[in-house]
């Protein structure tokens, strides 16, 4: 079954820092409830994901459970994008404009802490990931006592093209949280390997865009 959601489109832009903003509770809510094997994971990691989009850019908010410690990188650093973020916690975007070519993605990831990652995954290259990419999107993150919000602004200029009321993108939503045997691989649309994987365009979802 393929995973679909719609994402409503707001008039006016808002800062991405604003979590309670109201225009959000115009998105349809998603909850990332199943690991990439398509196994219930427990409530204490469910996260819920809000989408919306303006004529300036793609709105993405991740509400995330939290209640174990905090998996983050001593070393913070939000000046730069930061390779490896992948390898703690994290809530991660992958979305593919051209519906003709779903193994060409944009990646876009943030942390609890504001550290960030964009990229382009391109599966026809001998050298599938663009390291160099600038998406120039906007970031803000809060904690609090057994929650984090992650907000994620991405402009349609790191995409080369605007969508369309009507049009549709293929992509995924993913967290991870924890670590060593108990590490959580959630997905929004499992990936169904037999070792966590997110890179499986094959079981990208739909993101319809409306107004």
């Amino acid at each position: 079954m393929i995973q679909s959601t719609r994402i409503a489109f707001c008039e006016t832009d808002f800062l991405i820092d604003t979590h309670d903003d109201e225009r959000w509770r115009f998105a349809d809510r998603l909850t990332l409830d199943r690991y990439w094997n398509g196994e219930p994971a427990e409530e204490a990691r469910h996260c819920e994901v809000r989408m919306l989009w303006s004529d300036t850019g793609l709105y993405i908010k991740f509400g995330a459970n939290q209640r174990e410690p905090l998996i983050v990188f001593d070393d913070r650093d939000v000046t730069q994008k930061r390779i490896g973020l992948w390898e703690r916690d994290v809530c991660e975007l992958f979305i593919a404009p051209d519906t003709r070519n779903r193994r060409r993605y944009f990646e876009f990831e943030i942390a609890p802490t504001s550290e960030w990652l964009d990229l382009i995954v391109d599966w026809s290259k001998d050298e599938p990931r663009d390291w160099d990419y600038v998406s120039g999107m906007e970031l803000s993150t809060a904690i609090e006592p057994g929650k984090v919000t992650m907000a994620m602004k991405i402009p349609w200029t790191a995409f080369g093209k605007t969508p369309r009321a009507g049009d549709t993108w293929l992509g995924n939503l993913f967290r991870q949280v924890g670590s060593g045997d108990t590490r959580g691989y959630l997905a929004w649309s499992p990936t169904m390997t037999q070792t966590p994987n997110f890179h499986v365009p094959e079981k990208f979802g739909e993101f319809v865009f409306r107004k």
